[in-house]
């Protein structure tokens, strides 16, 4: 982006230059001296296009002048001029065209103030060190020339302090001549601040400290321009050393400064990103409650119906569970679950005498009846078979049998309890 942005800068400013002075030959043809006394293509171009022919300027048009001239004295030559011009006069379609491309000029120039700032802000966050130090402009240039900030940093000092003026060196090598001295950091204020037999000494340290710049900017986890302040100190020192001979600061004490104040900027820089943070995450807790409300709304008419279907059949449920004991006559009725008695374990002389007892008695075992549960007249069969659950058969132990039952069971008993006769009789003639 840095480097699109500053060669689309520069493309701009050769186009500005060529349509403004194509914009001061033709309006000159009509108003010549207004050349002479405004020298900024992009306002040159704005009065231009204010005035149109000069012969309607007068007095009252003298406050917009001076708002755009930014000046007082310029606004009233100017009125002065437009009285006593030499130009031909204009027609009304000519000066139209006129007006119209001076207004393109204008939208060009202030689409690169734009474009000026872009390129700043990109620079401050990509390359603060380097734009601190030596300028976003110069160091978009050098980043630009060397492919990347990564190839930037990679270069020794040697190299960005020609970097931009390779066909000199290579001449001044084929001709064995003088080397160049500076290349694109020519254009720093350093540069031409120097005296001319130092521009080499400090264009060589401009150069050593640039390298520093980009290696802390490429390779350091949070962008601060702390070391490009000052660095540009250590730069600021040694002109002030070569012009009166005051002796700088070591660059060992220079840089704790700067390791010490670039902690603190880390520390404030990690703060206001988890201030942002958090002001995002809120936002966007806000924008999902906005968004819940908002489906809620639409489907709250839904879910009322659907809670008025679902009533009715539970009603209707519940009358039909009222209604099926009544009929079935199950309301008075408590249901009893037999559970199985055990056998008592008996001695033998009780055996004895409950044989007699049964021998005196009638002769065949009674029967135990089974109790069943009562129930009603069934209604439907339907419910019935579902009321009646299927019955577990019952587990007898070894001591326990099952009771008896059928014609085969009772010849069995009877002979059984002929043997317990014989029995007794035998016991009775021992005795």
């Amino acid at each position: 982006m840095i480097i699109q942005s500053i060669s689309l800068l520069d493309q701009l400013d050769k186009d500005i230059n060529t349509f403004s002075m194509r914009v001061r030959e033709w309006y000159g043809y009509h108003f010549p001296e207004l050349v002479k006394i405004i020298n900024d293509n992009a306002t040159y171009c704005r009065v231009a296009q204010f005035i149109g022919n000069r012969r309607e300027l007068n007095e009252e048009k003298l406050e917009k002048l001076e708002e755009l001239t930014m000046d007082g004295a310029k606004a009233k030559a100017i009125l002065d001029a437009s009285r006593s011009s030499m130009g031909m006069d204009i027609s009304a379609i000519d000066l139209i065209n006129i007006e119209s491309f001076s207004s393109r000029v204008v939208s060009l120039s202030e689409y690169r103030q734009s474009l000026h700032t872009y390129l700043r802000s990109k620079m401050s966050q990509v390359a603060p060190s380097l734009s601190a130090l030596i300028g976003e402009a110069v160091g978009a240039r050098l980043i630009a020339h060397a492919g990347s900030l990564t190839n930037l940093a990679k270069y020794p000092a040697s190299t960005v302090q020609i970097l931009g003026a390779e066909k000199a060196l290579f001449r001044a090598l084929k001709t064995r001549g003088n080397t160049p001295k500076y290349g694109l950091i020519f254009h720093s204020t350093f540069i031409g601040r120097a005296a001319a037999k130092n521009k080499g000494r400090i264009s060589r340290y401009l150069a050593n400290k640039c390298s520093i710049a980009s290696r802390i900017d490429c390779f350091s986890e949070v962008p601060t321009n702390v070391f490009g302040e000052k660095l540009r100190e250590q730069v600021e020192e040694r002109l002030s050393f070569y012009e009166t001979g005051v002796i700088p600061r070591k660059n060992l004490e220079v840089m704790k400064e700067a390791m010490v104040q670039a902690e603190e900027a880390a520390a404030e820089i990690a703060r206001k990103l988890e201030k942002q943070e958090k002001k995002r995450l809120k936002k966007e807790k806000k924008r999902l409650a906005a968004a819940a409300l908002a489906s809620s709304g639409n489907s709250s008419s839904a879910p009322e119906e659907c809670e008025e279907t679902s009533e009715k059949p539970k009603k209707k449920k519940k009358q039909k569970l009222q209604e099926t004991p009544q009929e079935n006559g199950m309301e008075d009725l408590p249901v009893s679950l037999s559970k199985p008695k055990k056998k008592k374990s008996f001695s033998k002389e009780e055996l004895v005498n409950s044989d007699l007892e049964q021998t005196t008695g009638s002769g065949n075992l009674p029967k135990r009846k089974k109790s069943f549960p009562k129930e009603g007249p069934v209604s439907d069969p339907e419910e019935a078979g579902n009321r009646s659950a299927p019955k577990k058969k019952r587990k007898f132990s070894s001591k326990e049998e099952p009771l008896s039952s059928g014609p085969e069971e009772a010849a069995s008993s009877k002979s059984s309890g002929s043997k317990k006769k014989k029995k007794l009789q035998k016991l009775s003639q021992e005795d």
